[in-house]
């Protein structure tokens, strides 16, 4: 089995595999709740949220990650690291190294459920690739879909936030400076890797909001999210193209784009990002990057764990919520909630852990 270790051997080597103590219950969250679960083209509307006190029992939670090579992921484990704690449940962390392992996947999630975990949560590499797994595994567990999209068949519940939105959200930013009618402007647009469970609809959003602007999407460069792959796409665009006035895509671009345009002295293009990352709040707060959504992925974190916890013990009330979407420029980057957005700088990453 090709599983990227997660677990005992790293964990003692950064020594973050200790007993998680159970905290205090937390204040309701404020969540955008699907009316038809599972269907992110649904409407929603406000809801504040009580998680749950305490789980019923020390529950066996297994994680699936498409990778942690960014710090959104990070983000993420660090709010499911602080949940398990909360609620007093272990866990077991899988990351299939990237987008484009999606056999990998499979096998890691084929091992949870051999290892006989009370539930998993996936935070998937493919839309439909492990459907016919996660079928089969949801006749003896509940299965929680974490962040990215997923065909809904075999899942219990959802905590996401609708990705079309996200690029709806970077498209809206270019509009606003460029309006409908003004003059025209290029844009390199970096979706993510083809594919993945998140970039077809990060790409419909963001092309139906550029209607509304002058902006043209003039070069196209699929790949997967780890800086020195998009570090080589962005060359690719720069050394083979006219330069675009745009750089838009996602979080490890529009970190890569600011090292690559400072060196080349071309600090005129402009960078958006449609996710946010420790880097990419860097970049706005210094100015170097004009504008990135927040899905406040510690918070999704958070929830992913409470509502496989809730699975577990038939409390499922929300099968498919997320928070409302915030758009953070140089203007709002001091106001809008960092803590449930970004891990802790000092955070590192957190494969096992064991319940109290």
């Amino acid at each position: 089995m090709h599983l990227t270790r997660p677990i005992a051997l790293f964990c003692a080597m950064i020594a973050l595999c200790g007993p998680l103590r159970a905290e205090p219950a937390t204040a309701p969250w404020r969540l955008q709740v699907h009316e038809r679960p599972m269907d992110d083209s649904s409407p929603t509307h406000p809801m504040d949220y009580q998680p749950l006190e305490r789980a019923a029992q020390p529950w066996r939670l297994c994680i699936l990650y498409p990778h942690l090579k960014d710090s959104y992921w990070l983000s993420v484990n660090h709010g499911m690291v602080e949940e398990a704690r909360r609620l007093g449940v272990g866990f077991t962390l899988y990351e299939a190294g990237g987008y484009p392992n999606l056999a990998r996947q499979i096998e890691q999630a084929e091992a949870c459920a051999a290892a006989g975990a009370d539930a998993l949560i996936i935070g998937t590499v493919s839309y439909d690739g492990l459907t016919p797994v996660l079928t089969k595994i949801a006749r003896s567990m509940p299965v929680i879909a974490a962040v990215n999209d997923i065909a809904p068949e075999g899942i219990s519940a959802k905590a996401s936030v609708p990705w079309r939105e996200m690029g709806a959200a970077a498209g809206r930013a270019l509009a606003e400076r460029h309006p409908k009618g003004s003059a025209p402007v290029s844009v390199a647009w970096f979706p993510g890797p083809d594919g993945a469970g998140w970039v077809r609809f990060v790409d419909e959003g963001f092309r139906k909001a550029l209607e509304e602007s002058s902006a043209r999407i003039t070069e196209v460069r699929h790949g997967d999210t780890g800086r020195e792959d998009q570090v080589r796409l962005i060359e690719d665009v720069l050394e083979t193209t006219p330069w675009p006035d745009y750089l838009v895509g996602s979080g490890p671009m529009a970190e890569a784009a600011v090292s690559v345009l400072r060196a080349r002295g071309r600090d005129d293009i402009g960078i958006i990002s449609d996710y946010m990352t420790h880097a990419v709040h860097r970049g706005i707060l210094r100015g170097r990057i004009l504008a990135a959504p927040s899905d406040f992925p510690v918070l999704q974190g958070r929830l992913a764990v409470e509502m496989a916890v809730r699975a577990i013990e038939d409390k499922l009330v929300v099968r498919h919520a997320g928070p409302a979407i915030v758009t953070v420029t140089p203007e709002t980057i001091r106001s809008y909630d960092a803590d449930a957005t970004l891990a802790p700088a000092d955070f590192a990453p957190v494969f096992s852990a064991e319940p109290d």
